[in-house]
Order: C-alpha cells, then structure tokens, then sequence
C-alpha cells in the first residue's frame, strides 16, 4: 500500500513540477535553505524537491545547502505528519509520499485513510448529481427535438409518407426521452442514496479531527 502511495505522489510531483522553476533568483540568492526545507517538508514534499531547487539555482550560480535543507525539512515534516493533517491531505484526494518517520507514520495513514473515506463519499455525490445535471440537459435536448419535428410535420407540401416518417421519429425521440426520465429519476435516487452516506461519513468523524 505504501508503495503504492508513493507512486502515486511522484507521478503527481513529476507533472506539477514540470518544466518551472521550483525558486526565484531571489530565493536562491538568499540562501535560506533550512527555511526552504522546513516549507517543503510542511507540504510533505520528498528529499528529492531538493534536486529540483538545485536545477532552479544553478543557471544563478548557487548550490544548495543539503545538510540545512535536509534539517529544516526535518523540522517541516514534524508538523505535517500529523493525524489531522493526514486527514486532510486524504480528504483532498491528494497523494501520501511517504515521507513521515516511522514515529510518526502510522497515526498519519490511519487519519489519511479515513480521509479518503470521506472524500470517496465526496466524491460519489459530486458524480451522482453531474449524472443528474447531464440527463436533465438530455431531456432538454429531446424536448427540443421533438417541438422541432411536430413543426416540421406540419409544414406545407408534404407527402404523407413523408408526413408518416416524421411521426415515426418523434415516437422513437418519444422513447428515447421516456428512457432517459426513468433514468434520470433513478439517478435522483441517487443522489439521495449519496447524501446519505456522505452525512453518515461526516458523523463518524465528525469528532476526531478538529471538529470539520
């Protein structure tokens, strides 16, 4: 599981580093690598964000500090690998680098678990009503098509094969819409079904870290 985490956190690092630049000229000018650090391990950054920082000070011709850098972070991380923490970055759906000393580590992913617990329960009502949002539009858009072909059906010069053709496909529309009501009340039921389990999720922890 572990592993997994810290996979999970270096793709994630790799693509929000990117190209840029992790320092200004200015921040490499002043030299505060243990204040870096210390920031770096508060986010729960990996030793190597230390690597990226070097790359953004070399063209300014500055080399970091490893020793400093690796005693403030020390020092960061010693609040961020706290349950209530933990609890947040896994409410966030954000990932665990498994950067937490092995003091401190197992209070964190036991309060980061039951973060991804609530963001799931999250997660799932922000998906039940997009679903609802979408067939609702669906709807609208059936409806529409059916307004437009009852005007066409009545215009002038028609053929009544013709006519017959255009009652066939707005009873087809008709059954398509009739389709995707039932499906949207079901999706409205689940919605319901969401709210519930996100409000029984919120209530099992609703006293365990810091009253959220």
């Amino acid at each position: 599981m572990r592993l997994l985490l810290i996979a999970a956190a270096a793709g994630g690092a790799a693509l929000a580093v990117g190209s840029c630049a992790t320092m200004s000229a200015d921040q490499c000018m002043a030299g505060d690598w243990s204040g870096q650090g210390y920031v770096d391990g508060q986010q729960g950054l990996t030793m190597s964000r230390l690597e990226d920082h070097a790359q953004a000070c070399a063209k300014h011709g500055v080399t970091p500090d490893a020793a400093a850098y690796a005693m403030g972070r020390r020092q960061g991380l010693a609040h961020y690998c706290t349950p209530y923490r933990g609890f947040e970055v896994g409410r966030a759906g954000s990932a665990y680098a498994g950067v937490c000393p092995g003091e401190l580590e197992a209070d964190f992913i036991y309060a980061y678990r039951d973060g991804q617990v609530v963001h799931a329960a999250e997660q799932a009502l922000s998906n039940a009503r997009g679903r609802v949002d979408s067939l609702g539009t669906r709807l609208e858009e059936l409806d529409d098509k059916i307004v437009a072909k009852q005007a066409e059906a009545r215009a002038e010069g028609l053929t009544e094969a013709q006519r017959d053709q255009i009652r066939n496909r707005i009873a087809e529309i008709r059954r398509e819409r009739a389709d995707t009501e039932r499906d949207w009340r079901r999706a409205q039921d689940g919605i319901d079904d969401a709210e519930r389990e996100l409000r029984d999720v919120r209530w099992r922890f609703r006293d365990q870290y810091g009253g959220w």
